[in-house]
């Protein structure tokens, strides 16, 4: 696996040609673009949402080429502050194209899983994210060792399938 940079994995976004998939497995996150809209709403302060248009424009114009994204949440119950401020947004990435579906932690005891988040491309190219144990991200690595996509697609289909459609998703 190698080191990688934020444009390397934000090219990938555009690149691709079948699928993304991510799958999310901590209850917080930390990233420097989200910090000051999460203390906002934390302070009910619920802002805009204009800092997340550039994703939305993104999946919108791949969604439109036949594309997919689709993001799977696993979350402890009840949520933490970051996942219900998350939940509250989720709506607006479905919107734009995203299929985003949830797993309460408690369906994914018997599942074999990687031990980073990920993102996934059309079954060719892994990339894990590192994140520090304040939800920044401390680094991505990339592979397209075919052990690690093995692992990862077994590991996202089988969360897949224990996932709620967003809109079905009643946060306990």
């Amino acid at each position: 696996m190698n080191s990688t940079s934020y444009e390397f994995l934000t090219d990938q976004f555009t690149s691709f040609q079948r699928e993304a998939v991510h799958l999310e497995m901590r209850d917080a996150y930390g990233t420097a673009a989200e910090l000051p809209h999460l203390r906002a709403w934390l302070a009910d302060d619920p802002g805009g949402t204009e800092w997340l248009e550039p994703w939305f424009a993104t999946v919108r114009t791949a969604t439109r080429a036949g594309k997919t994204f689709r993001r799977a949440r696993i979350v402890s119950e009840p949520l933490s502050d970051y996942q219900r401020w998350v939940r509250e947004l989720t709506h607006l990435f479905v919107e734009a194209g995203e299929d985003t579906r949830w797993v309460p932690r408690r369906r994914v005891s018997t599942i074999a899983l990687p031990g980073n988040d990920f993102w996934l491309f059309d079954d060719e190219l892994v990339i894990f994210l590192i994140f520090a144990g304040n939800g920044l991200v401390v680094d991505r690595l990339a592979t397209t060792d075919p052990d690690a996509i093995r692992l990862c697609r077994s590991a996202f289909d089988a969360v897949w399938d224990l996932a709620i459609p967003d809109r079905d998703y009643h946060a306990q």
